[in-house]
């Protein structure tokens, strides 16, 4: 473990193989074949890099989840009183392309093995993305996953919803295959033990000028919080890599909204996908995601192979 001596840091970060030996004796519960299945269009996720980075991550996330029970049932018996059950909330981001979807549903599929938190939930915030037709009115449409493209008050209402014990809450779903909210179509959340929260988004905070959005932040009703690192020059890679897989998959659907792509050539598969990079989500990397890196108490770093190299996690 490395902690920062002469510039204070207030992270102290690990290397994957002192990372890896604080999983201790905690035991692997997924298959070669359920990794398989949980990983992205562009990913490979071996059963090393879950048992020496994700279970240890886990066996925190339990570690954590379990005192917050405790503390619960503490207030609880203060007050002499017995109140609603809340989830425990991990917010989950990192730029686009960084395979947060892939680490949030390996994180979830662990955590659903723990005997005392079986119920764990995956809620995005891309189903709180403004429908196309509104963009179209507002004219954001090629400003879509920057932070004016979500209805953030709604998102807020849906986690003050979530942390107060409600039952049954319904959360809004976005279809990347139509690239656009389903109408009347939503996600159930019924008082889960765990609910990971990812998105580009989670951790961004509203410019001060702006008076039209609450005085509270999404990252407020976070317990736990984790940002998924990696060098630029990498992510490009990945999001061309994904584009020009999902041109010979996704994009041949007839209902997919980007089946204009589907008979593009390599060359120009790679030159469509660089184009939408750098005009739009580099542009969003480093005005509002990257900006957010360290108000993450967890901190992911990637290599080039989508490895987990190191983990620095927030001192207490």
């Amino acid at each position: 473990m490395k902690i920062e001596t002469e510039t204070y840091s207030p992270y102290s970060t690990f290397s994957k193989e002192e990372w890896a030996r604080l999983r201790f004796n905690t035991p692997m519960t997924l298959t070669k074949s359920e990794i398989e299945e949980l990983q992205g269009v562009n990913e490979q996720v071996s059963i090393d890099e879950v048992s020496n980075i994700y279970i240890p991550l886990t066996r925190l996330i339990n570690l954590y989840t379990t005192a917050s029970q405790q503390l619960h049932s503490v207030t609880d018996t203060f007050f002499g009183k017995s109140t609603r059950k809340v989830p425990y909330i991990l917010g989950m981001t990192g730029s686009v392309a960084v395979g947060k979807s892939t680490s949030a549903r390996i994180i979830k599929a662990l955590l659903s093995r723990w005997p005392n938190h079986p119920k764990v939930e995956i809620v995005t915030t891309d189903g709180f993305l403004y429908p196309n037709a509104e963009l179209e009115r507002r004219g954001i449409m090629h400003r879509k996953g920057f932070p004016e493209s979500y209805n953030i008050k709604e998102l807020i209402k849906f986690l003050a919803l979530l942390k107060s014990g409600t039952p049954r809450i319904k959360a809004p779903v976005y279809s990347h295959l139509y690239y656009d909210i389903i109408p009347e179509d939503y996600q159930i959340i019924d008082q889960p033990d765990i609910v990971i929260v990812e998105g580009v988004n989670v951790l961004q905070t509203p410019s001060s000028d702006d008076q039209t959005l609450p005085s509270v932040f999404v990252s407020d009703f976070f317990d736990l919080s984790i940002y998924v690192d990696a060098d630029e020059n990498d992510l490009i890679k990945w999001y061309i890599d994904r584009f020009k897989k999902l041109r010979l998959t996704a994009f041949n659907n007839p209902n997919s909204y980007f089946k204009r792509y589907a008979y593009l050539s390599d060359a120009e598969a790679e030159e469509t996908a660089a184009g939408i990079w750098n005009s739009i989500n580099k542009v969003n990397l480093k005005e509002n995601i990257e900006p957010t890196k360290n108000r993450g108490d967890i901190i992911l770093v990637k290599d080039a192979s989508h490895n987990v190299t190191s983990i620095k996690l927030r001192k207490i």
